[in-house]
């Protein structure tokens, strides 16, 4: 599933390839992907004008004339405006007066769109309870510390739990606990303050990294221009199971942690 990095990546794309467009009309193959009704979703962004593109955790937020697309990924989920990429998995396309197409491609149609009129977009509740985006001026460490503090589940599942950081999915919390040096089981309210700041300023750090690299491709991750990630190539832990751990040549372990493949170096991330 695209991450923080990946969506964001995403975004930037989009937002070179379609703000300004107007929107002619929209076909929708798949009707249950639209979450607000689809003959209502074509027919009220009809003659709208694209006029930016936001992120808020991992959704996109197509901001319009009179309104608000609401747009997540899930698993496969990609945009695109090359014709000649269209196949049987293209299930949503909006169509502009310039003559161009943005089309949204879902192997799996897990993904979902939404409309939301004037600036109520902020107001549902897929956005409203999202936690503190990850970005240096505005993750507050102090809010942080105290959000861990009311959770007696593991730190890798309430990492992955949105409503405390969003944006984080199972590969950057697994390097993110790796490079703070914290076991993944260890409980989240037993966390110290000090390890705290190390978990807080490893997710500012890699979510930078991760964006300048343009994301993770592990799998099908393609930017809007049909472009791989490259900080795969930087993974320290993730997918890297028996491999020698890159600071202390321990074997990296693989554990499951709430049903998710996780990994982490049994030497440099001992659970207390």
């Amino acid at each position: 599933m695209p991450e923080l990095p990946e969506v964001e990546t995403v975004r930037r794309g989009l937002k070179e390839l379609v703000v300004g467009k107007t929107i002619k009309n929209i076909e929708v193959k798949v009707p249950n992907m639209i979450t607000t009704g689809s003959q209502a979703f074509c027919e009220t962004l009809k003659g709208q004008k694209i006029q930016d593109v936001k992120r808020r955790g991992k959704f996109l937020i197509f901001q319009c004339s009179k309104g608000s697309i609401l747009s997540h990924l899930r698993m496969e989920g990609k945009y695109f405006t090359d014709d000649s990429h269209v196949d049987k998995h293209v299930h949503v396309i909006f169509h502009f007066t310039d003559c161009t197409n943005l089309y949204y491609r879902d192997v799996r149609k897990f993904g979902t769109l939404g409309y939301y009129p004037n600036d109520t977009v902020w107001q549902s509740q897929s956005l409203l309870k999202l936690g503190m985006e990850p970005e240096c001026k505005t993750f507050d460490l102090d809010t942080f510390y105290h959000s861990l503090s009311r959770y007696r589940s593991s730190i890798k599942t309430v990492l992955l739990n949105q409503k405390v950081v969003t944006g984080l999915g199972n590969i950057y919390v697994d390097e993110v606990l790796f490079k703070a040096k914290i076991h993944p089981l260890r409980k989240a309210n037993q966390l110290s303050f000090d390890e705290a700041r190390r978990i807080h300023q490893a997710i500012i750090q890699i979510m930078e990294e991760a964006i300048e690299a343009r994301g993770t491709t592990i799998r099908t991750y393609e930017n809007a221009f049909g472009e791989n990630g490259t900080y795969q190539h930087r993974l320290k832990v993730y997918g890297r199971k028996d491999e020698p751990c890159v600071c202390c040549q321990t074997p990296i372990k693989k554990i499951k942690v709430n049903g998710r493949g996780t990994h982490f170096c049994p030497r440099s991330q001992q659970e207390k």
